[in-house]
């Protein structure tokens, strides 16, 4: 229990202290900063989480790893809803985002909620990355605290 609180304001703290210490024109690299702090996490997460496992059979299955095993690890529960196309594209639902319940009161919110998420979708990116899917994450909020993170992957 401590270890998720802990987590949770290291991840408060730490998109209040890039906002901060950013200037007014730097404001719009500040996702991106986030986004790339998440992908580094991610990264060694998965190199960390599956150094003793066989490699997966497929991207569906690299998917559902992802959102069982992964999402157990770090959020300490399972995405609710997985969904794709079968064309490359994978949308992962959780209907009560950890770093979003906090500040779900209303919808004078919605518009902090990006800056939150950009730190998950680094994670998820750099995770896919290690594992051989290159991808572009976007998250989106229609009703706090539930958020929908979308993977588009990339084919060369």
């Amino acid at each position: 229990m401590a270890d998720e609180v802990i987590f949770e304001f290291l991840h408060m703290e730490m998109v209040d202290y890039v906002y901060r210490e950013a200037s007014k024109d730097e404001r719009e690299q500040c996702i991106s900063k986030l986004e790339a702090l998440g992908f580094r996490v991610g990264q060694s997460l998965i190199e960390r989480f599956t150094r003793e496992s066989s490699r997966f059979k497929d991207e569906l299955d690299t998917m559902k790893f992802l959102c069982k095993d992964l999402w157990n690890l770090v959020y300490k529960k399972q995405i609710d809803n997985l969904r794709t196309n079968h064309q490359g594209v994978y949308v992962l639902q959780d209907n009560k985002f950890k770093f979003l319940v906090q500040m779900s009161t209303g919808k004078q919110y919605m518009e902090s909620a990006p800056k939150y998420l950009a730190f998950p979708c680094g994670m998820i990116r750099g995770a896919l990355s290690n594992l051989g899917i290159n991808c572009i994450v976007t998250a989106e909020v229609s009703a706090m605290p539930a958020c929908k993170f979308q993977i588009q992957i990339q084919r060369s």
